[in-house]
């Protein structure tokens, strides 16, 4: 349980108050935070950029900072967030020409390297990826929109991800985003997931309460 990892994600909070709400969850116990990119492109939504990452470095967020691409082009923007401060960068392969290329580009700035998956994509691409990502992102609602609701259908396929990558000598963080709360939570972790990203779940929880959701989100 200790080895959990709770990633709140900065799509929920107020980015009125956006500094102060991040230092407030990372006191309340959240280990990274999660950065959700959004294009109006590959996505229907349009979110934030290197500079909101670079804002919260200055801010003086020393927290791991978690960025997912939803963009496309991909290449363009991942020298930019390396340089805002990002410590991971996961992306959509279906997103890019040449998805090891950029795996390559995300290592060579000193930053892990995700992969993401849509609910709706299979396995296949793992056979590819064995011993080369830090992190496997499952999708758990189509990306484009916080708040939506979680697809219970994505828990068997991670399991046969948590099955796949048991098996890699080089084992990466198995990751699920998107309608995470406190009732499927267990079931999360039952499936082998071991980061946590939730946005709603604890930003619009009183900060007060920051705290204690997290600890019962880690908890599960």
């Amino acid at each position: 349980m200790s080895d959990r990892i709770i990633a709140p994600s900065i799509l929920a909070a107020d980015f009125a108050r956006l500094g102060e709400q991040v230092s407030d969850v990372i006191t309340a116990g959240a280990d990274w935070i999660h950065f959700d990119v959004m294009d109006n492109h590959y996505v229907p939504n349009l979110t934030c950029g290197p500079m909101i990452c670079k804002s919260l470095r200055d801010y003086g967020i020393k927290a791991p900072i978690d960025v997912h691409l939803m963009i496309t082009p991909v290449d363009e923007l991942i020298k930019p967030f390396a340089k805002a401060g990002a410590n991971s960068i996961s992306f959509h392969p279906n997103a890019t020409p040449d998805y090891q290329k950029t795996m390559d580009l995300i290592a060579s700035q000193g930053c892990q390297v995700g992969i993401v998956l849509n609910p709706a994509e299979g396995l296949d691409i793992l056979s590819e990826l064995e011993n080369k990502i830090d992190l496997l992102l499952l999708m758990s609602v189509n990306p484009g929109f916080g708040g939506q609701k979680f697809m219970s259908e994505v828990l068997s396929k991670a399991r046969q991800a948590r099955e796949i990558i048991d098996q890699w000598h080089k084992i990466p963080r198995l990751q699920i985003d998107g309608g995470v709360n406190l009732e499927n939570i267990k079931d999360i972790y039952a499936a082998g997931v071991d980061t946590v990203v939730a946005g709603s779940t604890i930003f619009k929880s009183p900060p007060a309460e920051f705290g204690k959701v997290i600890a019962q989100l880690r908890q599960g």
